[in-house]
């Protein structure tokens, strides 16, 4: 079945819900469906929160729509205008349905679709006939959501549902939501101590001392490529005066998603981005053609406004740490420029192994700027994909309001793709800023900025990273890299010697002297997912040994301390 033949099925095996919850609660009210890469969502207005014993009814009620012949299902389709959609909706109470056609109706061509006592609209053209049948389906929860996300507006139950051609590709499906309930990041990070989240400060993150250790090491990745790739690390204020933010554009078309304060009755805005910071930082003094390229880095704390239906653990947050840098360069350095900053990224992904995808993203609606300056701008980046040889798609209309990008989309290890590197080419707030450098001739001219990030949010990475390896961590990244745990309790001086000795050569290492049996233990460091476990009793004491397993393998190797000390060592130095 191709991709339009299955959407069309999930969208009316979101309507075939529709009808099921109705029955179930016939004063219910649907709210709005979306479909997606493996089914849909559909939100509802019912007199109370969904269960899963009433997703299961529902579901069964869904089979007996369709086992009920041609006088329910399949439904009966036409054309409709947005008025009589809107007359209809209104007509019957269906206030949500009503909103969304005020909203989006008049845009696009609607469908009216009748199926036994429901009736519902949908944007599209008409086909010749709905689906005969829904191959394989399977609701899989339900859950409040916020009507739109927004916390403003009441809540909804969202019903979740997975479709697809037929049921082998259904029972693959599921398996693999399985493995990534397992891997979900939120309860990783809870089982693991790597960070919280709390009432006092919603959607913005604790790190645990575990997690703390995991960003340190991520941050300190990152300077390594940073010295290496000529970058000077930078610090701008959390809090600048609102006019900053109105010359750079910010204020325009990114106010809504901004916080706002006040000193001395002058207004002020918490940093959204980190760019109008380094453009006062390159006009502090005038610059000289010498100087360029100047690579200015900030690891940069940012607040951005999202409303709570949208939060999503560390993928998305109120407050995140973007590993931030703004190159400044003459006209003629943009290509070997940004040629520059796809290998650091390439060089930086490699050492996680991760595949990804690049993405051309073009002049947004909502811009600054004339058609020149874009065309120039985009005729650039797609010389520079071209000269890296790399494969690309185009992404119209995506690009930052002040110019276009390049996006690095990675793939995790269950497949999913996550948008982190960008690099963004900006010909437009040089200008608003009035930044300058003289050249060879003594002349005034204005540079060109290339806005880039690696990780993107330092924050969102961490969480497609605890998602990717599973919380099974590398060693060098991992939060506590090795664990000595004593047979008995008399042989806990000599875990804590080996301990000692291994911190001191600047492993992570802990010694489990409790007084509870070596199996336990052993579990209990597995649980945390800890690279390697070495037990310590009489016999290793005599020979001077230990009894290695690393993560993930059930035999056990017999080494002495130094020699393992050794291998640790080794392997960390190599980021393996």
């Amino acid at each position: 079945m191709i991709e339009e033949e299955l959407n069309h099925v999930r969208r009316f095996a979101a309507m075939l819900t529709a009808a099921a919850v109705r029955r179930r609660f016939p004063d219910a009210k649907l709210g709005g469906v979306e479909l997606t890469e493996s089914g849909f969502h559909s939100d509802f207005d019912v007199p109370r929160p969904l269960t899963e014993v009433d997703v299961a009814a529902i579901e069964e009620e869904m089979h007996r729509i369709v086992e009920a012949g041609a006088d329910v299902w399949p439904p009966r389709c036409r054309s409709i205008s947005s008025g009589e959609a809107l007359r209809l909706f209104e007509g019957r109470g269906e206030r949500w349905r009503a909103e969304w056609v005020r909203d989006h109706g008049a845009a696009a061509p609607l469908v009216r679709i009748e199926y036994g006592e429901c009736v519902d609209v949908y944007a599209g053209e008409l086909r010749e006939a709905a689906p005969e049948r829904v191959p394989a389906f399977k609701l899989l929860h339900a859950a409040g959501a916020y009507w739109r996300g927004d916390s403003a507006n009441p809540v909804l139950q969202r019903i979740c549902g997975a479709v697809f051609a037929d049921r082998a590709e259904l029972d693959g499906h599921l398996a693999w939501q399985e493995e990534a309930r397992q891997r979900d990041h939120r309860k990783l990070g809870k089982q693991l101590e790597l960070f919280m989240f709390a009432e006092e400060a919603p959607g913005m993150p604790f790190y645990l001392p575990n997690g703390a250790v995991v960003r340190n090491e991520l941050e300190a990745l990152s300077r390594e490529f940073l010295r290496k790739y000529g970058y000077e690390e930078v610090r701008t204020p959390m809090i600048m005066d609102r006019a900053l933010w109105e010359q750079s554009g910010h204020w325009e078309h990114y106010r809504d998603n901004m916080y706002f304060s006040e000193m001395e009755r002058r207004p002020l805005a918490v940093k959204p981005m980190n760019c109008p910071g380094h453009m006062l930082l390159f006009k502090h003094k005038l610059r000289s053609y010498k100087e360029l390229p100047l690579r200015y880095a900030e690891f940069g704390q940012v607040h951005r406004h999202e409303f709570s239906g949208a939060l999503n653990g560390l993928l998305r947050v109120r407050t995140f740490c973007q590993d931030d840098a703004h190159v400044f360069a003459a006209p003629g350095q943009i290509e070997s420029e940004m040629l520059r900053t796809i290998e650091l990224v390439k060089e930086m992904y490699a050492v996680f192994g991760f595949e990804y995808g690049l993405e051309l993203s073009t002049r947004p609606r909502d811009s600054m700027g004339s058609d020149e300056q874009w065309a120039a701008a985009e005729t650039a980046l797609e010389r520079v994909l071209r000269a890296s040889g790399l494969p690309f798609r185009v992404n119209p209309g995506d690009g930052a309001f002040y110019g276009p990008k390049i996006d690095f989309h990675i793939k995790d290890a269950l497949g999913r793709s996550h948008q982190c590197a960008t690099i963004q080419l900006d010909f437009l707030m040089p200008e608003k800023f009035g930044l300058a450098y003289v050249d060879e001739r003594n002349e005034r001219k204005v540079p060109i900025v290339i806005h880039r990030a690696v990780y993107g949010s330092i924050d969102r990475f961490f969480g497609i990273l605890i998602e990717h390896y599973a919380g099974a961590f590398p060693l060098w990244l991992a939060p506590v890299q090795a664990i000595v745990v004593p047979v008995a309790d008399r042989h806990a001086d000599d875990a804590l010697r080996i301990r000692n000795r291994l911190t001191a050569a600047g492993i992570r290492a802990e010694a489990d002297v409790r007084s509870e049996k070596l199996g336990y233990k052993v579990r209990e460091a597995q649980l945390r997912k800890i690279p390697y476990v070495a037990a310590v009793g009489d016999r290793e004491i005599a020979d001077g040994v230990l009894q290695v397993r690393e993560r993930g393998r059930d035999e056990q190797t017999t080494l002495g301390a130094e020699e393992w000390l050794t291998i640790l060592s080794e392997k960390i130095r190599r980021r393996e």
